[in-house]
């Protein structure tokens, strides 16, 4: 009944600025990020140099697969989860891709090009305009892609002295490239057409999943006046239902509660859980609990990788150029190398020892007084001498590494074979 629906509502709540609080804090921090350092380490970086990803100071290898398949579990699991809960809520609140046309068409308004849809009517000097606009937007994404691989700390020193590496100015070169073409041709189109996002989104989406959308049990009250479409900056009618090209920004809902508040009446365009808007409870079913047990499962494990991870790395394996060989008193070398890696933000003294206290093992080689820098990986040469009597059998034996302190910092096992006979070579 339309007296029902009719009341004195007040100033409607408009989500405009705080989408715009919202963008400007993920733009922000992406910016920032990689200018942030904590006690001296750097807050976050991929460190291709040595095949790392540092966080928070703590520095993971890539090579560590344990640990970077976690991480990257980890990452693909809170990727659905956001994805089945929030649905394109990041399309329009958050995503650098809308951040940026946002930027653009609001700059487009301020020279007095009129922007409808995504689609700009410009004259030939206010096109020119925009294509430095275009440039500017282009070059700081690149550059700022750049500077989570390289330092801006040495970023910028090295762009004016002409010495930044290659492949870094390769990088931001593709990247200003790609994003001046998406800015010039694409903006809008980019998200209605090419945008793999909100197909993906159209696969999870949920009965309890964030959507945005025109109350079709409030038809009545809608007045025709189009204002929903007008301001849509993908040009779509919210109307004819779910669309993949909405990118659920919230505009139309600004628009239609300011009209509707004219009228002493709420707007009819709104966001809920899932079209029936069931409430937040909607979230609460088997797809978004396994998510979630799945998540905590993978952040669990990744936690204890983490606080059980030591300070250095060490792998072993024999020296294929060296097979196993008698010595002139009768014993037998194996001969192997072993690669050690410093975890640490600072420098360390380590050397070698071996785990068995028989006598009758002998480590050989240059086994102490070793310094590595910080993150620095070294390979060692090194072969461990054992009676030939003992060797009828494979024997294991665990190497460690240890501080100048004496304390122990990793650990590899090992094993001694005998050397091969010409039957068993052949």
């Amino acid at each position: 009944m339309p007296s029902k629906r009719i009341s004195n509502i007040g100033k409607p709540s408009l989500l405009g600025r705080k989408r715009a609080l919202v963008q400007w804090l993920t733009t922000l921090a992406i910016i920032g990020i990689p200018f942030c350092e904590i006690d001296g380490q750097i807050l976050f970086r991929l460190d291709f140099k040595n095949l790392a990803l540092i966080i928070l100071g703590r520095t993971f290898p890539i090579t560590d697969l344990s640990l970077f398949l976690l991480i990257c579990i980890a990452l693909t699991l809170l990727f659905l989860l956001v994805t089945l809960a929030l649905g394109r809520a990041w399309c329009g609140w958050a995503c650098p891709q809308t951040t940026l046309v946002d930027a653009i068409e609001w700059i487009a308004r301020r020279i007095g090009i009129s922007v409808k849809a995504g689609n700009m009517t410009a004259s030939f000097w206010q096109k020119l305009v925009l294509q430095f606009v275009y440039l500017f937007f282009s070059i700081l994404v690149g550059a700022n892609l750049v500077w989570y691989f390289v330092s801006p700390y040495d970023f910028f020193p090295a762009v004016v002295n002409g010495s930044l590496h290659w492949i870094a100015t390769m990088t931001l070169l593709i990247i200003a490239s790609v994003t001046y073409l998406d800015l010039a041709f694409l903006r809008r189109l980019f998200c209605k057409e090419f945008c793999p996002y909100g197909r993906f989104q159209m696969v999870l989406v949920d009965p309890g999943t964030l959507t945005l959308h025109y109350d079709t049990n409030e038809t009545d009250r809608c007045i025709q006046c189009n204002a929903c479409v007008r301001c849509c900056p993908t040009g779509i009618d919210i109307r004819r239902g779910f669309q993949v090209e909405c990118i659920n920004c919230g505009r139309c809902l600004d628009a239609c509660r300011e009209v509707m508040d004219k009228r002493g009446q709420q707007g009819i365009i709104r966001y809920s859980f899932g079209l029936e808007n069931r409430g937040i409870k909607a979230l609460f079913n088997m797809r978004v609990g396994l998510l979630v047990l799945a998540l905590v499962l993978a952040l669990g494990s990744l936690a204890l990788v983490v606080t059980n991870r030591s300070d250095v790395s060490l792998n072993v394996a024999r020296n294929v150029n060296l097979l196993p060989r008698l010595t002139v008193d009768d014993k037998v070398a194996n001969f192997f190398s072993a690669y050690l890696t410093n975890r640490k933000e600072q420098k360390i003294s380590v050397y070698f020892a071996l785990a068995d206290t028989d006598e009758d093992l002998q480590l050989n080689g240059a086994t102490s007084g070793y310094e590595l820098k910080p993150r620095e990986k070294k390979r060692f040469d090194f072969s461990i001498t054992a009676p030939l009597e003992d060797l009828a059998k494979t024997r294991s034996t665990d190497i460690l590494v240890m501080s100048a302190a004496g304390e122990p910092l990793a650990k590899a096992t090992i094993y001694l074979m005998k050397p091969l006979t010409h039957e068993e070579t052949n």
